[in-house]
């Protein structure tokens, strides 16, 4: 895979990733290379796995969705089944917008994404609680948030 990504193909990932709307016309511009090697280029990119899709990044304070909740989850059970029900069940719940497996002292952390803390005592009431083999949360609200970006280095 490390071979795919000369300077040309890093230089491409790292203009779609500023902008994935780029016009290929322009994105050749900028690589040195005329749109057909570009597209080509991406296309393999794609097939590859190296780019697995396009999408709108919406502003979640433009939404309204200024707080932010850290919640770490210990499970009563952590057998493969158990995780499954429990990763799917997450899954379902949109206000997360993060959720990682941990070695650690808990079992996974959670990023929850709300209005105020009114919205988030109701998710955590409505849906967080409910998940399933859950035996304790701890809540971390976040004050300000002092890096957020997307993956930018290629």
């Amino acid at each position: 895979m490390e071979e795919a990504l000369d300077a040309t193909n890093r230089k491409i990932l790292q203009e779609l990733v500023a902008n994935a709307r780029i016009p290929i016309t322009e994105l050749a511009r900028k690589v040195g290379l005329s749109k057909t090697p570009v597209a080509l280029r991406i296309r393999q990119l794609e097939e590859m796995g190296l780019i697995t899709g396009y999408r709108a990044i919406l502003s979640p304070l433009k939404l309204g969705l200024t707080h932010v909740t850290y919640v770490e989850v210990r499970l009563s059970d952590t057998r493969q089944p158990a995780l499954e029900r429990f990763n799917a069940a997450v899954r379902a719940i949109p206000e997360v917008e993060e959720c990682y497996m941990i070695a650690g002292g808990f079992d996974y952390l959670i990023k929850v994404r709300s209005r105020d803390m009114t919205d988030y005592r109701r998710i955590l009431a409505q849906h967080i609680s409910t998940l399933p083999h859950l035996h304790a949360t701890n809540s971390y609200v976040s004050m300000e948030a002092v890096v957020e970006q997307n993956w930018t280095e290629i």
